[in-house]
């Protein structure tokens, strides 16, 4: 069946059925760019519980989180009254509007997340302080957008198979969407970078359009010997299931304690838990209290997808617009109604060096991509991609009313078709022309001018209210939980880290 037929025979109620949500990464920093060393505000609640503001890797690394929305305005409305909300708790601070870092200290100094002295807030540190161990504090301060999205009637055959075409394809959205071509010279020291000088202080490649998704962001070489398959979910579940239950000898050289009797991760295995395993888009389910992410994609299907590979668009107050997510939308039903053939290891490997190409030199005049064992070029495949969108696009307009999903699509065909009008390029213009070649001080005024723009719009007194009671209750949440906790934590993370758990009886 053909594309065309498969948007024919879907239900409009479907149609206007997609959802999605968002989670979104970002720095508190200091007036002078620096990377603030202060707690996580009290009046932001508890980062444990709060339902839409935690922290990630970093005590000042802030995540925001949305509910799930039928509406991309409502979605985006909801992560901009977060956001506010945040800059009006944070004084002086800003929140950093790149996805690679400022001006960071020594590993050492990074301040880890801190969720309270219950178990579960105790082992989410403890994964975080493996997370430092094994590849360093400075690459989990890099920042970025989750975009969950699900369709109603989506099996997971079918959501796999949405995964795997992603796969293929991510190449257009790091070219279309990604916005970090730069980083800081400190960032980089001690790696085998091969970028190229910007400045003193900053490092470059003059194509890239993702250093984040590239060599220097987000990769493991440990992990590189993972195999994953996406052709079905209990291949895909076994595979993570060695990776999470046998130990890997670099890690079990680490060990799980330290002499003082502190710990330093939470396993020996290739992968702690779920969440550490590096992929562009991952298949996902709503989990129960205690419950691990695998048994619950093996008990109960997937739910959504999270794509994980967008960067923070410094250039827009919440790092994310209506645009890029109508393009996120047609991009991902695009992929979910098209044939989607099996992958194979020699596939995997073929688009593992694809995304890395695009993420360095995607803008890069005449570059070359690999398909099906033969050369293609970028250009051409991407447009190729562009083109039948259109009729998802067509689709969805149709079924939602107006044409706000077809304009955003022939925009992005636009921008593809004008490399320097993309955000990569647009970065490195604005470094090179307004900040002397220096991306931290293009960083901070970008965040600078992120606050002035947000907090000049300041929530009612109601929502205010709202906001803070929401505030105290998730405080309260936590107190009650570490009341609760009757295990010490040592038989707490042997059962956690059990492999049972992953297991459906």
């Amino acid at each position: 069946m053909t594309l065309h037929q498969r948007l024919r025979n879907l239900d409009v109620a479907r149609l206007r059925g997609m959802k999605r949500g968002i989670e979104k990464e970002g720095l508190r920093v200091a007036p002078d760019g620096t990377l603030a060393r202060t707690p996580h505000p009290v009046a932001l609640g508890s980062a444990l519980t709060h339902p839409h503001i935690t922290t990630d890797f970093s005590e000042s690394q802030l995540e925001l989180v949305t509910g799930v929305h039928d509406r991309v305005e409502d979605c985006l409305s909801e992560l901009t009254a977060v956001h506010r909300v945040v800059l009006q708790s944070l004084g002086d601070e800003s929140m950093w509007a790149a996805s690679m870092p400022g001006l960071l200290p020594s590993d050492a100094e990074i301040p880890i997340g801190y969720y309270g002295t219950s178990n579960v807030g105790q082992a989410k540190r403890v994964y975080r302080l493996g997370l430092s161990h094994r590849y360093g504090s400075r690459m989990q301060t890099i920042s970025g957008i989750h975009y969950n999205w699900s369709f109603p009637g989506t099996d997971s055959a079918d959501y796999f198979a949405l995964i795997r075409n992603f796969r293929r394809h991510s190449f257009l959205l790091l070219c279309l969407f990604g916005a970090s071509p730069a980083v800081t010279s400190a960032f980089a020291a001690g790696q085998p970078h091969g970028l190229d000088t910007l400045s003193d202080d900053t490092l470059y490649l003059p194509y890239a359009t993702s250093l984040r998704m590239g060599r220097l962001g987000y990769q493991s070489d440990a992990q590189s010997a993972l195999c994953v398959s996406y052709n079905d979910l209990e291949g895909y579940a076994n595979s993570l299931q060695e990776a999470l239950t046998v130990p890997y000898p670099p890690y079990e050289a680490i060990g799980i304690r330290d002499g003082q009797g502190g710990y330093r991760q939470l396993a020996t295995s290739l992968l702690q838990i779920e969440n550490e395993f590096y992929s562009t888009i991952r298949p996902k389910r709503v989990i129960r209290s205690g419950e691990r992410p695998l048994h619950a994609l093996r008990e109960r299907g997937v739910e959504y997808v999270e794509v994980r590979c967008m960067d923070l668009n410094p250039f827009l107050d919440v790092g994310i617009d209506a645009h890029t997510a109508r393009v996120l939308d047609v991009f991902l039903l695009h992929a979910l109604l098209s044939d989607s053939p099996p992958d194979s290891p020699e596939e995997v490997r073929t688009l593992q060096a694809n995304h890395l190409l695009a993420a360095s030199r995607g803008r890069e005049p005449g570059l070359m991509l690999m398909r099906d064992g033969v050369p293609v070029s970028l250009q051409d495949w991407g447009l190729a991609l562009l083109d039948e969108g259109v009729a998802v696009a067509e689709a969805l307009d149709q079924a939602q009313g107006g044409d706000a999903y077809q304009r955003a699509w022939a925009q992005a065909r636009r921008d593809f078709l004008a490399p320097e009008q993309l955000p990569s390029a647009r970065v490195l213009d604005a470094i090179r022309a307004q900040h002397a070649g220096r991306f931290d001080a293009f960083g901070l005024a970008c965040s600078q001018q992120v606050k002035q723009t947000l907090l000049s719009q300041p929530l009612s007194d109601a929502e205010q209210a709202t906001w803070r009671a929401q505030a105290q209750a998730s405080l309260a949440d936590q107190a009650q939980i570490e009341a609760a906790d009757t295990l010490d934590f040592e038989t707490f993370r042997k059962a956690y880290v059990d492999p049972a758990g992953l297991t459906v009886a």
